[in-house]
Formats: C-alpha cells, structure tokens, sequence
C-alpha cells in the first residue's frame, strides 16, 4: 500500500490506532504489576486492557472486510459486515472482560490473597489513566465531530457507524475501571482486608457486563437493518414531490447497507397521461438527482404504483436538534 494511502487510512481510523496502541501498553503493564502486587482488581484491568484491544483488531478486520465490492453473491455489497463485528466485539466484553473480572472477584473473596507493595499498582493506573484519558479524548472529539448537534445519547442511537460508539465506551468504561481499581488497591491495603480488592474487581466486571449489553443492543439493530435518518428521508420526499408528473408519494423506504451507503426504495402514483418511456426517463432523472444530492444513497428502486393500490406511510417530521 503507497505511503500516502497509509496515512489515509491511519487518520480515518485514528480513534481505532490510538485506542490499540494505548491498551496494549496498558495490558502489559497490568499484568507486570499484578505479579508483582497480587492485586485482584489489577488482573481483571489486564484481562479488561487486552480484551479492547482485541476488540480494536476486530473493528479494523470488519472495516477492511466492510470496504470490499459488490458481487453477485452480495449485489449490495459487503458494507454490514462491520456490523457483525461489532456485534461480535459486545460478546467478547461481556463473555471475556465481565465474565474473567466476576470470576476473578469471586475467587478473590472465597480466598483472599494479602497484597504486597502497592506502590506498583498506583505507579501503573496513573500512567494507564494517562494513556486512556489521551484516547478517550480523541474518540470524544471525533464523536463530536461526527454528532453535530445532537446529544449523546440520540447521536449514539442515530449512529450508523459503530467503531466510534464502541471506542467511547470502551474508553469510559476503562477510565471508571482504573478509579474503582485503585480505590479497591488503597482500601485492601488501608484496612488489611484484601476482600475490598475482590469487591472491585466485582465492580469492574459489572461495568464491562453493562457496556456490552448496551453495545450488543446497538449493534443488533444495525445488523439487522436500521432507516436512514429522518433528514434524508425528507430531502428524498421533497426531490420527489417537486416533480409534477408525480401525484403522490406513496412511501420512501430506506436502509444502511453501510454507515455511508444507503439503499432506497421509493412507491410513487405517477401521472395517468405520462407515457411510458417518459416514465422510464423520468426514473432515470430522480435516480440521478437522488445520488448526486446525497453521496450516501448508492441504491434506489423507484415504483410506478397507484395509490389505491399501494402500501402508503406517512412522511416523516424532521427531527428537532436541541
């Protein structure tokens, strides 16, 4: 790949590289300072910092696999794969990450292990809170950047590109971890009760359990097929409603083959004294217009239909940003 492509493709991705480098650093690390402690909540934030950058490779492959042509096997494309991944990604923090992190806290408080020398443990979640804070502060501002106006919570659900939600909450996820990790360390060894070391890991394993529900939810709904935003939807009635040989708009029906490729599928009554290869040009034109107003719609199926006869929805309202 030229040089130039590299860098493309490291600055489109750089919430996934930065997030990948960052944790497999902090994983190392981790691991060096549970041998070294034999803190309980410190091992689970080794497993946790090893399971996202598993996760990260995930996105990356699902990206590179997401970006290969349409063939006959998948005249659409291959977009949606990335969201296999992703789906795959939530079962991963939920099966490895919460499942080793309860695993881990039970086991520390069916036989609790004295911590050593702390001082290690704190040594490597400040740097680790360093590192996780540089890249949760990227993939906020590449969320921000992408959200527009929109709140956190609606741009998430409205996402159609998961590697940027996921990154977040990894992230955050990760920053909390560290802060009930190094309150579990300093309490165990404040109170001589390696228990509370146990308790965090606990703690932990729950964050990661309620991260990855969320994130399967989400990922769900993009694999098995989500609308376009209700903007777009609009644009596209209003293209069609323009034309006078069109009496009525019967329904605009679209869905994300990708996070940037859009089919959509349009029934419309067409005027009764329109010939039928003025039809066809017709056709031909919104077609054209439609891909050139928006680069997102790659595939649109318009049908001739009789109002009588056809299924009919209502046009969508705009949504209000606030």
């Amino acid at each position: 790949m030229p040089q130039a492509s590299v860098l493309r493709h490291v600055k489109a991705n750089i919430v996934l590289y930065g997030a990948l480098f960052a944790n497999l650093g902090i994983a190392i690390a981790k691991f060096f300072a549970a041998a070294v402690s034999g803190s309980s909540s410190m091992l689970t934030e080794g497993v946790h910092s090893l399971v996202d950058s598993g996760n990260q490779l995930l996105l990356l492959y699902g990206q590179a696999r997401a970006r290969r042509p349409a063939d006959r096997f998948h005249p659409f494309g291959y977009g949606r794969e990335l969201y296999f991944w992703a789906f795959v990604v939530a079962i991963l923090i939920f099966a490895v990450g919460a499942g080793v992190s309860l695993y881990e806290g039970w086991r520390h408080l069916a036989d609790p292990e004295p911590l050593r020398d702390p001082t290690i443990n704190y040594v490597v979640l400040g740097i680790a809170a360093l590192l996780e804070g540089t890249s949760w502060g990227i993939a906020v501002r590449e969320f921000n950047g992408a959200r527009g106006g929109l709140g956190w919570w609606t741009a998430v659900k409205r996402s159609k590109d998961p590697a940027g939600f996921i990154v977040l909450f990894e992230d955050s996820a990760a920053l909390l971890g560290l802060a009930i990790a190094g309150t579990g360390i300093w309490v165990s060894h404040w109170t001589g009760d390696p228990r509370f070391d146990g308790y965090a890991s606990l703690a932990i394993g729950g964050i990661l359990a309620a991260v990855a529900v969320l994130l399967a939810r989400e990922a769900k709904g993009l694999l098995i097929g989500e609308s376009a935003d209700p903007e777009l939807v609009c644009a596209i009635w209003d293209l069609l409603e323009q034309r006078p040989q069109i009496t009525a708009v019967n329904h605009v029906r679209t869905i994300h083959t990708a996070p940037e490729a859009v089919f959509v599928a349009v029934s419309a009554d067409f005027d009764d004294d329109l010939l039928m290869g003025d039809a066809e040009s017709l056709i031909e034109i919104m077609e054209a217009e439609l891909k050139a107003a928006d680069s997102r719609i790659t595939s649109i199926y318009i049908r001739p239909e009789k109002q009588a006869d056809a299924v009919v929805y209502s046009r969508p309202r705009r949504r209000t940003v606030l």
